[in-house]
């Protein structure tokens, strides 16, 4: 069928889509497919995934919530190791992965997520807000008035990933290393990762391994009121993390602690920016930075796809998805719906019909969504009242990566 776009194909009577993840014209600028689509059957197969696709908010907003589909197979195995191929480069990724809160199900992940939160919850997240209100101002104090500066680096990146190591009582020094080790990881979630990619992530995961049962043990000799001691210490009845429980659940919190509000904070001042007019305004009030940032998270959500397994026959939309069939629940596409919203690709906090799938839903709901809201109302508000005439001064580019949707760089004049 013409979509009158280049980059697509799609066959609605097979519903065959044809769309490389990696073409420009689509990672620059999803939403045009995203809205051809949304006037065709659904689900389709995207045969670059091998996936059938759900992009439609009820139908997402359900699947995340349906307990017939889960994040590991019918063999147990997590979602990103894929099935039947040679997994001996990659034993220190895996042995992260097969604790990790994510990728686990009831009753292993309704354990693990209690542990967890418990720890986590016991931070009082609200208490942050003084301490990333006060690092955005000194992130901000390092701008050259009336210069130019690439945010992504001196402000979205460095923001969550301080708070985050902080939390976790590591060193401010590590901060870089502690990227470099998420980067690594993450990118064994994307499409077309090489055997390079995988070297990479599976030394990565035994380094990051190591620092964190180094450091644990220090933790244990002199507990804190950080995020690890609390970790190591926490308990339900007579359960208690193991410490390759803890190594992975401490793993998880960086990496989705940092990695989707670094896209988050460049795609919201982008959308923000492309609004025009005085930028102070969508922050005059804690309702209207609050409505600002839920906007932001559904005009310009940093995750757009999220995979699930069936765990038994399941028909939906005319087809059966089969048992151990990976399903494409595309979080993007869904925040778009115009059955869903009036007027889906106009950026308006003021909406109404106000909600979105951008931090999932249902049990693997994302366990840091009050930390990543409190670092978007802060981040945002600073520094658009610091900076009110604030201007992109490079057409933004974004990253040739689909699952995690963010900008390359985000170059502005303050």
């Amino acid at each position: 069928m013409d979509s009158h776009l280049p980059f697509l194909q799609f066959a609605p009577e097979t519903r065959q889509l044809r769309l490389d993840p990696h073409a420009p014209a689509f990672y620059n600028d999803t939403y045009p497919a995203y809205a051809f689509l949304h006037g065709q059957v659904t689900p389709f197969f995207w045969e670059e995934f091998g996936l059938w696709c759900f992009g439609g908010f009820d139908d997402v907003n359900r699947l995340l919530r349906d307990r017939r589909f889960g994040r590991q197979n019918s063999e147990g195995i997590p979602d990103s190791r894929g099935a039947g191929d040679d997994r001996a480069h990659l034993a220190a990724f895996d042995a992260v992965e097969a604790h990790s809160l994510l990728e686990l199900e009831p009753p292993l992940h309704t354990r693990l997520r209690t542990l967890v939160t418990r720890a986590f919850v016991s931070r009082q997240v609200e208490r942050l807000r003084p301490r990333v209100e006060a690092l955005a101002h000194e992130l901000i104090d390092c701008f050259e008035p009336g210069g130019s500066t690439e945010l992504l680096a001196s402000f979205a990146t460095p923001l969550p990933i301080t708070i985050i190591s902080e939390m976790l009582g590591v060193p401010a020094e590590m901060g870089p290393r502690l990227l470099d080790w998420s980067h690594a990881m993450v990118s064994m979630y994307t499409h077309g990762r090489t055997r390079a990619d995988e070297d990479r992530a599976n030394l990565a995961a035994a380094e990051f391994c190591a620092f964190l049962r180094d450091y644990a043990q220090r933790r244990r000799d002199q507990p804190g009121d950080d995020l690890l001691s609390l970790l190591i210490a926490a308990r339900d009845r007579d359960s208690k993390l193991s410490e390759d429980e803890m190594v992975s659940s401490a793993i998880l919190l960086l990496n989705a602690g940092h990695e989707a509000t670094v896209h988050q904070i460049g795609n919201g001042v982008r959308a923000i920016l492309a609004a025009g007019g005085d930028p102070r305004r969508f922050f005059a009030t804690p309702e209207h930075t609050a409505a600002t940032v839920e906007e932001c998270l559904r005009f310009a959500a940093p995750l757009h796809m999220f995979t699930r397994y069936a765990y038994e026959p399941v028909e939906m939309g005319g087809i059966t998805i089969e048992p151990g069939q990976s399903v494409g629940l595309l979080l993007g596409m869904a925040n778009r719906d115009p059955r869903a919203f009036a007027n889906p690709d106009t950026f308006d906090p003021a909406r109404t019909d106000q909600k979105n799938v951008s931090f999932g839903a249902g049990i693997h709901f994302c366990i840091g969504a009050p930390l990543a809201r409190l670092e978007l109302q802060v981040a945002l508000k600073v520094l658009f009242e610091r900076c009110p005439q604030i201007a992109v001064s490079q057409p933004p580019k974004f990253r040739d990566s689909f699952h995690f949707h963010g900008l390359e760089r985000l170059v502005v004049t303050v």
